[in-house]
């Protein structure tokens, strides 16, 4: 009997913040904004004709740090680090990966911390009104000013997720697949009332001054207390549980945690960033859609539970498009994509690898 050699992979190791910045940035609203900055990183070689790029998006209170380690995060792995790499699935001696935060996000990107041109303060309260079109407009710049031609995937989770649906129906000859996981075609349809009262629960703070806290105070307070809320919602008791089975040492855990994100992370771009999805719903234009599709789920996940899969999948089907589900089996819910990558990666590397052997 011949025995398979095992795929050999490796971590990239050392990776860098890098930015691109559009001027007079045109928003679907018709407001321009005289300079948008977007962070990203980048992993693997552009090929000549430009088109075996991967883009990794985001979710939403984490960062563009997929794989790696970057020392602008503390030398820590990236969000997706099992999944991206040489000879992972998401292979980067193959392909060029571009990880990109959002516009609006708080981790270099321009948000309401930046200074507006106009009046040399911080945006504050008045960052403009962006939506997720322009999140993913700007991503579409980043790509051409990179000489990304055509894109294999775009894949990421949760608030990511939005984003690749958005870029199948926006762009739906720009790429091959999406894999969008732990995420839906659509946002809430309670995310003006989410919106609403997340702006009064973070004016309770302090230091909040309606918005405008820059200069005056760090508005971290309230911010950690919604963090650690949101950590338990994703499901950080089970993902700690291992590390600390005494259920006072994991919640100090989980405080902490929330406390270190609280002070990396600016709260207006709470706001900024969840008005940006009102509205957005991508089924409507489901029929626009090109791009073959992994919808990935998890069985435990309490914010996209699979119980919307079957009508989503059909709705898919309807349209004429080319889907397949995965259902990952893990206790980590909705932040389980990364931690369980090992879990779906040869599903992932199975749905790529048609698309990356006619590059």
């Amino acid at each position: 009997m011949n025995d398979v050699a095992p795929l050999r992979t490796e971590d990239l190791g050392a990776v860098e913040d890098r930015f691109f910045s559009i001027r007079d940035f045109r928003l679907a609203n018709g407001t321009v904004m005289p300079k948008a900055t977007l962070a990203y990183e980048s992993y693997g070689t552009l090929a000549s004709d430009g088109r075996n790029a991967v883009l990794i998006t985001h979710g939403f209170t984490s960062g563009h740090h997929a794989a790696g380690r970057n020392p602008a995060n503390g030398g820590q792995p990236g969000t997706w680090d099992g999944l991206i790499g040489s000879g992972k699935a998401i292979d980067t001696d193959k392909l060029f990966v571009v990880a990109s935060n959002m516009l609006g996000s708080s981790f270099g990107s321009t948000n309401a911390a930046s200074i507006d041109p106009r009046t040399g303060r911080p945006y504050g309260a008045d960052f403009p009104a962006i939506v997720l079109a322009d999140i993913v407009d700007a991503q579409k710049r980043l790509l051409d000013w990179l000489g990304v031609k055509h894109l294999v995937a775009v894949a990421g989770p949760s608030y990511g997720g939005y984003q690749a649906f958005h870029w199948a129906v926006a762009y739906p000859d720009f790429m091959d697949a999406i894999v969008p996981a732990n995420t839906a075609p659509w946002a809430s349809i309670n995310t003006d009332k989410q919106y609403e009262e997340m702006r009064a629960r973070l004016a309770t703070d302090p230091d909040w001054n309606g918005g405008n806290y820059y200069g005056s105070g760090e508005c971290t307070a309230v911010l950690a207390d919604i963090r650690i809320e949101t950590l338990k919602r994703y499901g950080i008791d089970a993902s700690y549980g291992p590390r600390y089975p005494d259920p006072l040492e994991r919640e100090a855990a989980i405080r902490t945690t929330a406390a270190n994100w609280a002070k990396n992370w600016d709260a207006n771009s709470l706001l900024i960033l969840r008005r940006a999805l009102l509205g957005f719903d991508a089924r409507p234009e489901f029929a626009k859609i090109k791009a073959k599709v992994l919808y990935v789920l998890c069985r435990t996940d309490a914010l996209f539970p699979p119980k919307i899969a079957p009508g989503i999948m059909q709705a898919l089907e309807e349209a004429g498009v080319e889907a397949r589900y995965f259902e990952l089996d893990s206790e980590l819910g909705h932040s389980s994509s990364g931690p369980e990558h090992k879990k779906w990666s040869p599903v992932l590397r199975e749905f790529l690898a048609p698309l990356v052997a006619a590059l």
